[in-house]
């Protein structure tokens, strides 16, 4: 597997992301010189955190205009690069036109970077930002695992352009990706697979499915009752642990699950319960299964969704991640009481 020269810049894609900030700043921190290709390069306002960040660590950032839909819209960005983290991908669970808005861009957008770094020889490595829900579609698939527990040998083959959209745009995003690194055998490819990602953000004012699902668990719309919908976890920052680790460890390979424990919306809640419960309408109690398929289509979810998800047990097997790339998670409990935390010191949840 490719060796990574460490005074090379790193690309990363959609810089200003959720998960990408967090390796934009470990990469910075290291020293790193980081290409951060992102959209709309002169708005400040959208790169301000990263660029605190820059001033105030031992690395360098530089911006580079891309764009997902645009045919060599990352070559600029590749230049003398060794190494390409590749995390610019929609996530949305409530699209409007999921073909554009999710399954264009996801797939569209791989095809136009890796058809970049086959044309910028310095390139040796990609890792590429999947997701679990390239590995199933529904929690009921479960039931046909043993254990009920997912690896990374397993491939989501339920989902579609109609149903289940994002899971569907992640796994046929791997799957090209896999398809053009075996079809050349220049560079090599590591694929992160990371469960539902929490924890704080370098940029809480932004909008990200995270955020929301935080907001709604403090801000009174679930206080009498979650869905019983279990899933995997894991603190934004190992994920980002992640993928640097894959980037540079000569023996990582494949794909790699990232997720430090599965449990439900009400166990998750219930980390929370403790410290902040007297003071915000933490939900304490399962809302009833028939109830959350009533009211479904009126708080923008799909009937079937919810009979699929609810109810049933997940796991992943997230050893080879410990194994491998040497991962140790920080705990869910940790985790969801510093993102939660920072909504109420930004004001977005008031008591």
């Amino acid at each position: 597997m490719a060796k990574i020269d460490r005074t090379k810049p790193v690309l990363v894609t959609g810089a200003t992301g959720y998960i990408a900030g967090w390796i934009v700043k470990e990469l910075l921190d290291e020293g790193f010189t980081v290409h951060a290709a992102i959209r709309d390069v002169p708005n400040k306002d959208k790169r301000a955190h990263l660029d605190r960040i820059a001033q105030e660590s031992k690395g360098v950032i530089k911006y580079f205009e891309s764009d997902l839909l645009e045919t060599n819209s990352y070559e600029d960005s590749m230049i003398d690069c060794e190494l390409v983290i590749h995390t610019a991908s929609p996530f949305f669970l409530d699209s409007k036109d999921p073909q554009k808005e999710l399954i264009d861009p996801a797939l569209e957008g791989t095809r136009n970077v890796l058809n970049s770094v086959n044309q910028t020889n310095s390139v040796k490595r990609i890792i590429i930002t999947s997701s679990v829900a390239a590995i199933y579609g529904d929690s009921i698939e479960s039931k046909k695992v043993a254990g009920g527990i997912f690896n990374e040998t397993m491939w989501n083959e339920t989902s579609s352009a109609t149903m289940g959209e994002y899971a569907y745009s992640k796994t046929i995003a791997e799957k090209e990706a896999w398809k053009m690194c075996h079809g050349q055998d220049r560079w090599d490819m590591v694929a992160i697979n990371p469960s539902f990602v929490i924890g704080p953000a370098l940029n809480p004012v932004k909008d990200f499915e995270s955020k929301k699902f935080m907001l709604q668990i403090g801000n009174g719309d679930m206080k009498y009752g979650v869905p019983d919908i279990m899933t995997g976890m894991v603190d934004v920052r190992d994920v980002a642990n992640a993928h640097i680790r894959a980037g540079f460890d000569e023996k990582a390979s494949g794909r790699y699950i990232i997720s430090a424990d599965s449990l439900t919306f009400l166990k998750m809640a219930s980390y929370l319960l403790d410290r902040y419960g007297a003071d915000y309408p933490i939900p304490t109690r399962n809302a009833p299964k028939f109830l959350v398929w009533l009211i479904a289509p009126f708080i923008g979810v799909k009937r079937e969704f919810i009979s699929r998800n609810v109810g049933f047990k997940v796991g992943f097997d997230n050893s080879k991640s410990i194994d491998e790339l040497s991962m140790e998670y920080r705990t869910i409990a940790d985790s969801a009481s510093e993102f939660f935390q920072q909504f109420i010191d930004e004001r977005f949840i008031t008591s």
